[in-house]
């Protein structure tokens, strides 16, 4: 494992996480993947750890860092996939939703996010990649998610400043804003012609190398990717 890179992966239980995870090993990676209930059935490696929490308690961000430094030895990529998407009016949201999306959305973003930072640092060098939302800045009439926006917004404005309060110490912040993804998130939301016109669904593959080019490109930094099939900025 000495010289391998490693990159930590949150919301590894399935979908984008879960190929992410994949395909980081595919491509030579250490992981160290968390979820609330690690995947068991992601591919057996002794490249691999998985760390069972949730994102949204600080303890879970020690035990994945910890996990990182004691099996690897050096964090090269965080991707911060974990993360909850609630649509409804904006009048039906609660402050139980609120609560949810801040917990999942910000404060496993900062926790996980912070605790990374601060071993990067040490060796100067290191990726930061989100997964944000492409309606953040591209709302579309009919998807009521102005408050899970709230979150995915606030992570694209933080992916930009942090880009730049860590450019000097070789440390890069991107984000990728996928549109509808083919996973069980969107499963069963109507197949019609009102989010994407005469577009597909993206699929896991687009978004994982939307991830994968962010993790390799070396001179980007600050960067929302946005992976929506070019849906409209408005769709009335």
């Amino acid at each position: 494992m000495a010289g391998k890179k490693t990159a930590i992966i949150t919301g590894a239980s399935g979908g984008i996480g879960a190929g992410l995870v994949e395909r980081f090993l595919e491509e030579g990676y250490n992981v160290v993947a968390t979820s609330r209930h690690a995947n068991r059935k992601l591919t057996t490696s002794s490249s691999l750890v998985l760390v069972d929490g949730d994102i949204g308690k600080e303890q879970t961000a020690a035990q994945v860092v910890e996990a990182a430094i004691n099996n690897f030895g050096t964090i090269d990529v965080l991707v911060n996939s974990a993360g909850i998407f609630l649509t409804k009016p904006f009048l039906d949201f609660t402050t139980e939703d609120f609560d949810a999306l801040i917990s999942t959305n910000l404060l496993g973003f900062f926790f996980i996010t912070q605790r990374t930072v601060k071993e990067m640092l040490k060796q100067k060098s290191g990726c930061v990649v989100t997964i944000t939302a492409a309606l953040a800045d591209r709302p579309i009439a009919g998807v009521n998610g102005s408050v899970s926006m709230i979150t995915k917004g606030g992570l694209n404005s933080a992916t930009r400043n942090l880009a730049t309060e860590y450019a000097n110490d070789g440390i890069r912040f991107n984000a990728v804003a996928p549109g509808e993804v083919d996973t069980p998130m969107h499963r069963n939301d109507p197949n019609d012609s009102t989010l994407q016109p005469a577009r597909k669904r993206a699929t896991v593959k687009d978004i994982v190398d939307a991830v994968l080019y962010l993790t390799q490109a070396g001179h980007v930094s600050g960067e929302i990717l946005n992976v929506d099939g070019a849906a409209p900025p408005r769709r009335w």
